[in-house]
């Protein structure tokens, strides 16, 4: 479904992603896991072509996008063909980027009816249905201002999925709410993966990574350090950046007192 090869990108002397290849089959479910700086979210940001990258190919559906090698010479995508391919690619962010002056149910109405070139009457329908996916059929109505920080995000989720992408890409998306706000849109991702959704989820939620993902991704410093099944990577990562990570997420969540005995588990597991 999505297949990255030998992608760089840099912000001036900066590299912020070092030669990543990196490929997520049709249903799977991918978490990247690193610490902050690490190229997690414009790896994300350039699979969605937010952020041209610098070399390498990234093809979505087997097909190369967006910048690629063709005959020998560079091959720049039009803008209508990087919409076609965004529209099948969702994207959510750490901060919600709703529109403050549409009801929730017109913030998911606008790219079907602007971009798909939906009927409104379809496009409506088709709103309610996903508000009530996401536990929020009530809302319709409600501006963002009058939505908690959860809601909000559970509109922007369902926003993305108006368009029936393919995949979708989530960013940090729970990283801005409070502590007791988060395992609502968690539980909204939990039944996406059910669903068979093909995602790729920047996170810092370890028993989401664990519990959902079929496989983690560990990045460090722009490069893909270690990729393995969540139990391998929690009970005995190879890499030894990937271990000393891992120790001092699970510690901190001890110190927060707020890790389940299976993550306490871990920890003691990767002292040994």
């Amino acid at each position: 479904m999505i297949r990255l090869e030998h992608i760089s990108k840099s912000f001036g002397a900066l590299r912020v992603l070092d030669d990543v290849s990196l490929e997520v089959a049709r249903g799977e479910v991918v978490v990247v896991i690193g610490p902050s700086g690490a190229g997690k979210s414009t790896l994300l940001r350039v699979i969605n072509y937010l952020e041209p990258f610098d070399g390498g190919t990234i093809y979505i559906d087997g097909e190369p996008a967006y910048r690629y090698e063709r005959d020998g010479q560079i091959v720049q995508d039009p803008e209508r063909r990087i919409r076609e391919i965004r529209a099948r690619v969702g994207m959510v962010f750490q901060h919600f980027n709703l529109f403050p002056h549409l009801t929730a149910l017109e913030n998911i109405i606008e790219a079907p009816i602007h971009v798909g070139k939906r009927e409104r009457k379809d496009a409506v329908e088709l709103a309610r249905g996903l508000l009530a996916d996401v536990g929020l059929a009530e809302k319709a109505d409600a501006y963002p201002a009058q939505l908690s920080g959860g809601q909000q995000q559970r509109v922007a989720i369902a926003r993305a999925l108006a368009m029936h992408p393919s995949a979708m890409l989530f960013d940090e998306v729970t990283s801005a709410l409070d502590p007791e706000l988060v395992g609502e849109v968690l539980r909204v991702m939990r039944a996406l993966a059910t669903k068979g959704m093909t995602m790729m989820v920047v996170t810092h939620e370890m028993g989401f990574a664990r519990d959902v993902a079929d496989r983690v991704v560990f990045m460090d410093q722009g490069r893909i350090l270690e990729e393995a099944d969540p139990e391998t990577i929690f009970t005995a990562p190879r890499n030894p950046r990937t271990r000393s990570f891992l120790q001092t997420i699970l510690e901190r969540w001890g110190e927060l007192g707020t890790a389940r005995s299976a993550p306490s588990a871990m920890a003691d597991r990767m002292k040994h």
